[in-house]
């Protein structure tokens, strides 16, 4: 018992510093926050919104959120998984909300020109590493800068809302003053991009070893 919870209190240690350091900048502390947390913070979403591939995109959202508020942490108020499972469980729930407000778009194959492409992507998101991962493997890499300045203006736009300001699709959507589904789109389409620009720079493994 008494190992257990050293343990225990090793591990809220190590996170509480981790977020320290994130809430500084450090992106190398970043990375190892999600490798150590994302599974589960995946967990907790998915029992809240079980479809995965809106689980996945919400835990990108979440962790854009944890790197632009770790400085509000108190390790003297709660511990750090606490407060990294209330941030996703309050994302969570605030996302169904949204969407029991939002219209409900059906496409069928083949069909609408952006809905297909959406349809397509939504299924490579759910078999695939998710975005935040595939970022989060990258972080430390230089080249992250340069293919972010070969995105299109429309890619790079929406990426620096969803990833700097940590807003939601539908948030993005409603600044930019476009359609959901084209937000959606530019954003896939940017990461892809993002990706593939990754991988021939060899910041990322394309076999994803």
């Amino acid at each position: 018992m008494a190992t257990s919870a050293s343990s225990s209190a090793q591990r809220a240690e190590a996170l509480g510093a981790l977020l320290a350091r994130v809430s500084l900048g450090d992106r190398a502390a970043f990375a190892t926050l999600y490798e150590h947390t994302a599974a589960h913070l995946l967990g907790v979403i998915l029992r809240i919104n079980t479809d995965r591939a809106q689980a996945e995109d919400l835990l990108q959202e979440i962790f854009v959120k944890i790197w632009s508020a770790a400085g509000s942490f108190d390790a003297q108020r709660a511990q750090a998984m606490t407060w990294l499972t209330s941030i996703a469980r309050n994302r969570a729930i605030d996302s169904l909300r949204r969407r029991q407000t939002e219209p409900q778009w059906v496409t069928v194959r083949p069909g609408l020109e952006e809905g297909e492409d959406d349809d397509v992507l939504d299924g490579l998101a759910s078999e695939d590493a998710g975005p935040m991962e595939l970022l989060g493997q990258a972080v430390q890499a230089r080249a992250v800068g340069v293919c972010m300045r070969g995105l299109t203006g429309e890619q790079q736009q929406t990426l620096a809302l969803a990833f700097y300001q940590g807003l939601s699709h539908s948030e993005v959507a409603e600044q930019l003053r476009q359609p959901l589904g084209t937000v959606k789109s530019w954003v896939r389409r940017g990461l892809i991009a993002l990706r593939s620009c990754l991988e021939r720079a060899g910041a990322i493994d394309p076999l994803g070893a």
